[in-house]
Parts: C-alpha cells; sequence; structure tokens
C-alpha cells in the first residue's frame, strides 16, 4: 500500500523562481528518483523540469508532449523525461519502455503523472503545481512511498523535502 510520508509548500512567484527550485532539485536529487509532476496547463510543469535538466548539467529540456520521451545524458545523472499528457498514452507509455525510464539510472521526470498514476513505482516524489495568480504558483511535494517505515530511497526523499528552500528564498 502507498501511503504520503511528508508534505512540504512552496510558493514560486515567477518561472525563474520556479525555474530556480527545479535546479537545487537537479543538483540534489540521488538517481533512481522518479518525480511525478501534475498541475494544469501552464502550471510550470516543463519549466521546473528545464530548472532540473539545468541542475544536472545543463540540459536542453523542452516538452515531450508529441513525441513521449526525451533521453539527455552527459552531465551528473542522465534526464529521463516523459509526458502522459495526450489520452491514451498510458499504453504507449508501457509499450514504447516506459518501466525501463521509470526505474532506470539518473532521474526521471513524468509531467501529466495523474494519467499514468497506476504505473508509477514507489518510491516517488510527488509534486502538484497549483495556479494561485498569473504568476504565482504553490508547488506542493509529497513524498509518496510503501506502508512501512520509510528506508533508502524513500528517506534520501524525505530528507530532501525537508531541505527544500522555503517559499521566497533563492534555493
Amino acid at each position: 500500500m502507498v501511503r504520503e510520508l511528508v508534505l512540504r509548500e512552496v510558493v514560486s512567484h515567477s518561472s525563474e523562481q520556479t525555474l530556480a527550485i527545479g535546479e537545487w532539485l537537479g543538483r540534489e536529487m540521488p538517481s533512481g528518483t522518479l518525480l511525478a509532476l501534475d498541475g494544469d496547463l501552464g502550471a510550470g510543469k516543463t519549466t521546473l523540469t528545464r530548472g532540473i535538466g539545468q541542475g544536472l548539467g545543463g540540459y536542453p529540456v523542452s516538452s515531450p508532449s508529441f513525441t513521449l520521451h526525451d533521453l539527455h545524458e552527459g552531465g551528473r545523472l542522465p534526464l529521463s523525461h516523459c509526458d502522459a499528457w495526450m489520452e491514451g498514452r498510458e499504453v504507449a507509455f508501457l509499450r514504447d519502455g516506459g518501466s525501463e525510464w521509470l526505474a532506470g539510472e539518473g532521474i526521471c521526470v513524468v509531467e501529466w503523472a495523474e494519467r499514468v498514476r497506476e504505473w508509477l513505482p514507489c518510491p516517488r516524489l510527488w509534486v502538484r503545481l497549483l495556479h494561485r495568480t498569473p504568476q504565482t504558483r504553490r508547488l506542493e511535494f509529497r513524498v509518496l512511498g510503501p506502508d512501512g517505515a520509510p528506508e533508502g530511497l524513500t528517506q534520501v526523499l524525505v530528507r530532501l523535502l525537508e531541505r527544500l528552500p522555503e517559499s521566497g528564498e533563492s534555493p
């Protein structure tokens, strides 16, 4: 059974701040992290991922909405960037190697993760991005892990969120 182990909220006042939060995550996340992103269109999922790509090694990240998956290598860790936006993507996602991307070395980011929730393994870092104003977003970070005491990667992700910079701080 999956349970929420920690909740942390951060307010981003601009796309530049969302990018900076992503860059911090890219520098800090350990190999094997699955980052599930959810939020409305324009909420900042790709902006956050762009920052993660910068933190991992300056990867040029763009939305993989029509390609399903982009792989970036050569930096601190590889970045596997997936998108489940289009209807029926869950079947294509699994058929085209999604399980390998999710469990691979490096960092895997899945945009529109709610659409493929049942196929996402634990532990995972779940981030919901919510519009507050045209420029401001609330980012809700959750570590989802197996029922029982957190161990291994789950505990590392819990500690990561404990160090996540506060609202208004520069990461």
